[in-house]
């Protein structure tokens, strides 16, 4: 419903540029600048639309993913290359941050946030199977293995 609505408005704004042609006149300041505001609106809901398409499209491979996830009795089990691990500090009483980046390989990587700072614990290009819990809102690390 969303992607048929998308598509008709996205049409609705071209056919006011090809009134402007038409009818109206394109090379005057006015018509110029309409037609550019119709057209700018026109390709912001188109792209809504390739969007919505490649969501679509992308729903029947969801049997790639970037990194494996898994449930156990002690956490959440995230297994996965390390490609980056970012490191934030926060403000007086807040936990410090880490932006843990998982791949298997494939193009799009599994982003993962953790309390503390993860840089020692989580090498770089090391492949890692990472069990954490959440613990008052926040991710806690509880083990690492590394492969």
């Amino acid at each position: 419903m969303v992607l048929l609505l998308s598509l008709v408005l996205a049409l609705v704004p071209l056919l006011g540029v090809v009134w402007i042609v038409l009818y109206g006149s394109p090379l005057t300041v006015d018509g110029l600048f309409t037609s550019l505001i119709l057209l700018a609106m026109s390709g912001i809901l188109g792209m809504n639309v390739l969007f919505e398409l490649r969501k679509r499209g992308g729903a029947s491979a969801k049997g790639t993913s970037a990194s494996t996830t898994r449930t156990t009795r002690d956490g959440v089990v995230q297994s996965g290359r390390v490609e980056s691990v970012q490191f934030f500090e926060s403000n007086v009483g807040e936990p410090n941050k880490s932006v843990v980046t998982l791949s298997n390989g494939v193009k799009s990587s599994n982003m993962l946030v953790l309390e503390g700072d993860m840089r020692n614990a989580l090498p770089v290009g090391q492949k890692v199977e990472v069990t954490f819990r959440k613990h008052s809102g926040h991710n806690v690390l509880l083990n690492v293995n590394y492969s």
